[in-house]
């Protein structure tokens, strides 16, 4: 079963049900699923181009206090032993060398920074220092879009700083954020975050955060991180959840979706779990997701969010081949040329691409390469 969009990005016939797109994906061959996910993806994008954009991943601290599992880039704060020794130093990047980065990405034709960082303590950055930042890049860089601070980073600030979710967010648009990413999503099922992502949002909360966005105009991506400890279900569950919002706000501009990468990390280090691990189905493997699975659950997010317009390859993780071959399960947007990541390349995956190579990749797969904006808008 396929949809297609309206122009106000509701759904204009039948939609897959939770049921259907669990039959999908047990029934359908990797390639039957590629074939109906190219199908809506040409439908809703019959143009001759494919999209990616050039930005740079700006991690202005790395002291967080959650307690994630699956993440090798966080530094303790002061005070606060999480009881891993593997830790990096912890940092707060100065405004004079987020400008440095700044320059270097304007001097290679980029329009974009992604700003995230970790749950940072009140005591080591106020509130007022993340909008004297917004105020410093806009004034210093009016040309360039800032998508910062995903929910869990702004459900902190909230619970920090004694604001609600909305006004922190009204202050930090009025002081020059433009958009929201969808980071910290990981898989929007609770049993499975209290698992791996302690510390953080609950998934009621984080969604609030993204409603609450959508409501004062503020658009803003989706993602899920998958192939760890979730069950298919729960991937389902997640993409429900999202596709309800969409439903209610219409303010996601794209899905991106992305492979738990283990290098490192504790949750990769476990060899076996107890049998009531969150949804592990037997209680003694991860599901690590090869390049077979993000394809396959890239096409069933495709056909299942019909209500969402863009959604983006990941060849951060799974490499530029997978990353172009996405395009023919469902992506229609390559991503990010991302000048700088430091989350996932400290769980020891490190590809790179530059604006050439893929403008390149996008050329060889048969589509013409266009620059875009946060908002999708060829430029």
């Amino acid at each position: 079963m396929t949809q297609v969009l309206s122009q106000n990005s509701k759904p204009v016939a039948s939609r897959l049900t939770e049921q259907e797109a669990m039959e999908l994906y047990t029934s359908c061959s990797i390639h039957e699923l590629g074939r109906r996910a190219h199908e809506v993806t040409l439908r809703l994008h019959p143009e001759d181009y494919r999209t990616y954009v050039v930005d740079r991943n700006i991690n202005y601290a790395n002291y967080c206090t959650a307690k994630c599992i699956f993440c090798n880039f966080k530094a303790d704060p002061p005070g606060m032993d999480s009881g891993r020794t593997d830790l990096p130093s912890g940092y707060v990047l100065s405004f004079d060398d987020i400008g440095k980065k700044i320059v270097e990405l304007e001097a290679i034709g980029g329009t974009q920074v992604l700003m995230q960082g970790g749950l940072v303590p009140a005591e080591i950055l106020p509130f007022e220092w993340y909008l004297d930042l917004m105020r410093f890049i806009k004034r210093d860089f009016p040309g360039i879009h800032i998508h910062a601070f995903s929910p869990p980073e702004i459900h902190a600030f909230h619970e920090m700083f004694d604001m609600s979710v909305r006004d922190v967010l009204l202050r930090l648009q009025d002081a020059g954020l433009d958009t929201v990413p969808g980071g910290g999503a990981e898989i929007l099922v609770d049993r499975v975050r209290n698992k791996i992502a302690q510390g953080k949002t609950s998934a009621e909360q984080y969604l609030h955060v993204m409603r609450e966005a959508h409501k004062i105009g503020m658009k803003t991506s989706i993602t899920m991180m998958f192939g760890h400890i979730e069950t298919i279900e729960d991937r389902i569950e997640h993409l429900r959840l999202i596709r309800d919002l969409q439903d209610e706000t219409g303010g996601f501009t794209a899905y991106i979706s992305w492979t738990f990468q283990p290098g490192g990390t504790p949750l990769g280090r476990v060899k076996q779990f107890p049998a009531d691990y969150a949804g592990l189905p037997d209680g003694q493997h991860l599901m690590l997701a090869d390049a077979d699975e993000y394809l396959r659950m890239t096409a069933l997010a495709r056909i299942y969010l019909d209500n969402i317009p863009n959604l983006q390859s990941s060849w951060v993780t799974q490499g530029p081949k997978i990353g172009q071959l996405a395009l023919y399960f469902g992506a229609n947007d390559m991503g990010s040329v991302m000048m700088e990541e430091n989350v996932v390349s400290a769980a020891g995956t490190t590809f790179q691409l530059n604006e050439a190579e893929i403008r390149q990749f996008i050329t060889s797969a048969g589509w013409m390469p266009q620059k875009r904006n946060c908002y999708f808008d060829v430029i």
